[in-house]
């Protein structure tokens, strides 16, 4: 064997034992069992770590105050910080939680109850249209639960919307201002119901684009049977695609991108008891509410606050994960940069408020404050480190900035055993659904404003307006996020440039050297930079309603004729059948599947398929939201395939 070879293979022997027990022994245990967790997440540390040592030890410009020294301490110093909250994150992984089981068991607890537990369903809303509103209101009223009421909290006073709460049965509040925005909006709502002959035992909270399904209160009121929990938080499930899913064209192979949050991540932390609120979906005992004052409305992040002030006064939130409703997605990559960036300032606010990780005697549990560390070094640390990887090669290729020393094979030998395990076990761990470069792309569109808002709120926490996410905008154009789409084409054209220079202009003798890893990790950027461009060109939809999908059969009505055929998919507006069409456009039908029974008429037929679009007026709406809502139809991808997802991306990208 050659020398090359010899120290090529010794480079790559570490990589090839990772993927090889990887391989030989994952796919035969379940990743519900806590003590493989914990061992695999014990290896994955260790070679993050044996990768950082080698960084701090081995990859370092000489020390002095040149630019390569400066440059690459800052880069070092991101990415060892990134490295300690991606250490907090996996240990969090290490343990899963299910109180499905729990939620089974307390059910006959609940139906003993010699007067069942009344809820006050709050809809919180502010700017959202007509169409939302109705589906959840519809929901909430048709909650298979007898002691609720459905309150719309109005914080627009729309004359309208009390209309259309008192005409399908809800009630109506609305106040005089916006103080404190959505926490003072509950709070206005908790006062009144407070003040009533008959309070509440519960509060259940929906944002006004969450449907909840109708089993929603009986799956969650169980667990509150020990007098210690105080809020049960139910996981979010979106009845439509994701501005990643919807401009990759990706939606029927990959999921919504907060799937892993809250089908691994909460999971796992509230296996630790550091589970928290997520604003809608959520149930909270009434009692604990009142005891601690009302929603804290210091944060824009009045949720994750909340359970943080419910844990120094002994109450724990605890995490149902079931799909108990339906809500919306941010519909655009803008709406989706609003919401996050929210989420940011408000954990910055909550770090330099009264219950920060850092200030002493507070209240807090150390679990609460080392996930709140955690959470702080994920949005600033992680979010900092994806910029710094786009800078430090363009700072290489066009300034000759060296923030990093070393030779390809040793990179490979210390980088790749790393990689491989992030690859192979964080994938069992999170079950398929963390891809790195769809999360790299995923950070690298929205980490300037992360990193703007998080710093605002650890600089400057008061005073800062409540950002809410806009639903329900008209979609059916193409529509290009230029500003931020130019910043990204410009990275791409210099990491392009650099590349270019290297090979052409220097003749490729930079190559030659040490850095010559800055080659394949310019390679890497622009294909998450090509990608992050494409998420850019928001697509049009068409569509005015979501269509899920359906195995079920349905029957057709035309007079006295009937015809069964099989059901692809169903909307509020209509549905598409396989078959041919038993009639010509525009012919007036009926149209029954499970416990609807509506009128419509043929709308499209084509060779193979055919649609009807249903009548318009409320009392056929209402029908059809109980039906469409009723936790039968799911948008969910049932196996993600990562070749599908990849093959996806690419057709899209060479499009």
């Amino acid at each position: 064997m050659s020398p090359t070879l010899q120290i090529l293979a010794e480079a790559l022997a570490p990589v090839a034992l990772v993927v090889g027990l990887a391989y030989a022994v994952l796919p035969w245990i379940s990743s519900r069992n806590e003590l493989a967790r914990a061992a695999a997440v014990a290896v994955m540390v260790a070679f993050m770590w044996r990768y950082m040592v080698w960084r701090w030890t081995s990859t370092l410009p000489p020390i002095g105050w040149s630019l390569d020294w400066i440059v690459g301490l800052v880069f070092v110093a991101i990415e060892t910080l990134a490295a300690i909250g991606a250490t907090l994150s996996l240990v969090t992984l290490a343990r899963l939680k299910s109180r499905s089981a729990e939620a089974d068991r307390n059910a006959a607890w609940l139906a003993r109850q010699p007067r069942q537990p009344r809820v006050d369903v709050f809809i919180c809303t502010y700017n959202e249209g007509p169409d939302i509103l109705e589906r959840t209101i519809v929901g909430a009223l048709a909650l298979d639960y007898e002691e609720k009421r459905v309150w719309v909290l109005d914080d627009s006073r729309r004359p309208w919307l009390r209309q259309l709460s008192e005409r399908l049965g809800a009630r109506y509040l609305t106040r005089p201002d916006n103080t404190g925005a959505k926490a003072g909006n509950i709070n206005n709502g908790l006062l009144h119901v407070a003040a009533l002959p008959d309070p509440p035992d519960y509060i259940a909270v929906l944002d006004a684009d969450f449907v909840p399904l109708p089993n929603f209160l009986r799956r969650t009121l169980p667990l509150f049977r020990e007098d210690g929990v105080g809020i049960v938080q139910t996981p979010q499930h979106f009845i439509n695609p994701d501005p990643f899913q919807s401009n990759l064209t990706i939606a029927q192979v990959w999921p919504d991108e907060q799937r892993y949050f809250f089908d691994v991540v909460m999971a796992s932390k509230d296996a630790w008891g550091t589970a928290f609120c997520c604003g809608t979906s959520s149930v909270i005992r009434f009692s604990a509410l009142w005891e601690i004052g009302g929603v804290p409305s210091s944060s824009v992040t009045e949720d994750y606050l909340l359970s943080l002030r419910m844990s120094t006064f002994g109450y724990r939130t605890v995490y149902l994960n079931e799909r108990l409703s339906l809500g919306l997605a941010p519909e655009g990559l803008k709406e989706y940069v609003t919401q996050r960036s929210r989420w940011a300032l408000g954990l910055g606010q909550i770090w330099r408020g009264p219950l920060g990780p850092l200030r002493l005697r507070n209240g807090l549990k150390l679990l609460d404050r080392i996930s709140l560390v955690d959470a702080l070094l994920y949005w600033y640390a992680s979010f900092a480190f994806r910029l710094l990887g786009i800078y430090v090669p363009i700072l290489y290729w066009l300034c000759d900035v060296r923030a990093v020393q070393a030779d390809v094979l040793t990179t490979l030998s210390y980088y790749l055993p790393y990689f491989a395990a992030h690859l192979a076990i964080t994938g069992w761990l999170a079950q398929g659904r963390v891809i790195p470069l769809l999360s790299d792309v995923t950070q690298l569109l929205i980490a300037a404003q992360v990193l703007k808002q998080t710093t605002t709120g650890l600089l400057k926490p008061g005073g800062q307006k409540f950002q809410v996410t806009a639903k329900g905008g008209d979609r059916s154009q193409r529509l290009i996020q230029w500003p931020l789409l130019n910043t990204l084409l410009a990275y791409l054209v210099l990491t392009l440039a650099g590349v270019v220079w290297a090979f052409f202009v220097e003749d490729a003798s930079r190559l030659r050297d040490s850095s010559a890893l800055c080659l394949f990790w310019s390679w890497y950027n622009i294909v998450i930079l090509t990608v992050a461009c494409m998420v850019c060109i928001e697509q049009p939809r068409y569509r005015t309603a979501e269509r899920l999908k359906s195995t079920e059969r349905g029957e057709l009505r035309i007079g006295d004729h009937r015809a069964h055929f099989p059901v692809l998919d169903l909307s509020l507006t209509g549905a598409r059948f396989a078959g041919i069409a038993p009639a010509t456009t525009g012919t007036e039908v009926t149209f029954a599947i499970g416990d609807l029974c509506v009128a419509g008429r043929i709308a499209r037929v084509q060779r193979d398929d055919f649609a009807i679009s249903f009548e318009r007026d409320e009392a056929t709406r209402a029908r059809i939201i109980r039906h469409i809502y009723s936790g039968r139809y799911s948008t969910q991808v049932a196996r993600i395939q990562p070749t599908r997802v990849a093959a996806a991306i690419l057709g899209r990208v060479v499009r």
